[in-house]
């Protein structure tokens, strides 16, 4: 007969949104696996405010997310941070900290080998691959084996219509955004990204800004297709368009290529601010039918991933449909518990987001190539 549920106490690093509309609620619905024990963000009033909210004291809160992870009494830390994680990663890793880690997990392929090199394995670290973990990805994930695997997809297609924050988030009723920040550490940490940006892509502004895109978002898309077909073997094609002249910052974004095996991928990412609502399709196409996933927008907790599972039947087409309200995140919490007390290992851990971010910077190099845009650093080589 096995015993209790090991509760395991966990830090949190970074208190914007996803924290608040998915991590802290859901740490908290699982109190039977975790204990929330210190909060550390930039904010002074915004880590005031969840310090109270989640039962944290004062002396466990932290202007300084280092200090935080190098003070200990936690046996693993959840990084929500804005931009990279690797510094912060390596360093909870050195102090054997198990870490759950937001995309991206780095900026550059450098800080992913220092983090390899750390010799912590896959069981050490799980990059927030949410979606992987969807009760409607793993039932796609097990009719693909059914059906003999990644050899039987013939194509697969990924569309994204990418509604505005405000359109995916009008729900939560969030508070404005801080602006207690202290000027010269947004400053610093603006600066720090900024060398990382050139490090992996260089200085182009059409470059750093597709590649932000790819490591912020379409991440997510390629955790997909290394869970179901393996990484994309090539990068054939990109494009990024405005949606008007006075439209987005951001431009939409068209890639496709090869898979292992010969197969074919499309991601369609657009940005579509006004679009009413956030809209996710990930199609797999075999030779008897497909298996589509229809995903809603992420910050909705428990609202259900659609499978639509089409194929032959009795003369004609038939439709299934598969859905679950279990959390994605939730399931995702589940597991990363499992990795700290059992070492059972992540669906992403440092290789694999080391290889979403080789993919992104070969989407980067293409679309130099394709535009005549100068691209440098680690995509240049």
């Amino acid at each position: 007969m096995s015993g209790p549920t090991k509760r395991i106490r966990i830090a949190v690093a970074g208190l914007g949104i996803i924290a608040h509309t998915a991590h802290l609620p859901l740490l908290r619905r699982r109190a039977d696996l975790f204990d929330i024990v210190a909060l550390a963000d930039l904010s002074p009033s915004r880590l005031a405010g969840a310090g109270e909210h989640y039962g944290v004291g004062p002396q466990r809160r932290y202007a300084d997310a280092a200090r935080m992870v190098t003070d200990g009494g936690c046996d693993a830390v959840l990084l929500a941070t804005s931009g990279s994680h690797g510094d912060l990663a390596a360093l909870a890793l050195r102090a054997g900290v198990p870490v759950l880690c937001e995309k991206p997990l780095a900026v550059t392929l450098a800080e992913t080998t220092r983090l390899a090199e750390l010799g912590a394995g896959d069981a050490a670290l799980m990059v927030g691959y949410m979606k992987q973990y969807d009760p409607a990805v793993a039932e796609a994930a097990r009719l693909l084996a059914e059906l003999g695997g990644p050899e039987r997809v013939h194509a697969v297609e990924v569309t994204v219509l990418h509604a505005g924050g405000d359109r995916q988030l009008s729900f939560a009723n969030l508070s404005p955004a801080p602006a207690d920040v202290p000027p010269d550490e947004a400053a610093r940490l603006s600066g720090a990204g900024a060398r990382l940006l050139d490090a992996a892509v260089g200085a182009d502004p059409g470059a750093r800004t597709l590649y932000q895109i790819l490591i912020n978002s379409i991440s997510h898309d390629l955790s997909l297709l290394r869970l179901f077909t393996g990484a994309p073997a090539t990068v054939e094609h990109v494009a990024t368009w405005p949606l008007a002249p006075d439209g987005p910052v951001e431009p939409s974004v068209e890639i496709s290529g090869r898979l292992p095996g010969g197969t074919r991928y499309g991601i369609r990412w657009l940005n579509l601010p006004e679009y009413p609502a956030y809209r996710e399709t990930v199609t797999l196409h075999h030779a008897r039918g497909s298996l589509e996933l229809a995903f809603p927008s992420p910050y909705l907790m428990n609202a259900p991933t659609t499978l639509t599972v089409v194929d032959y039947h009795a003369g004609g087409e038939r439709r299934a449909a598969y859905r679950s309200v279990t959390e994605a995140f939730e399931q995702e919490l589940v597991a990363f518990h499992a990795m700290v007390t059992e070492g059972a290992a992540p669906l992403t851990g440092i290789a694999g987001g080391a290889t979403d971010l080789r993919t992104s910077q070969q989407v980067v190099r293409r679309y130099g190539e394709l535009t005549g845009a100068v691209v440098g650093g680690e995509a240049a080589g």
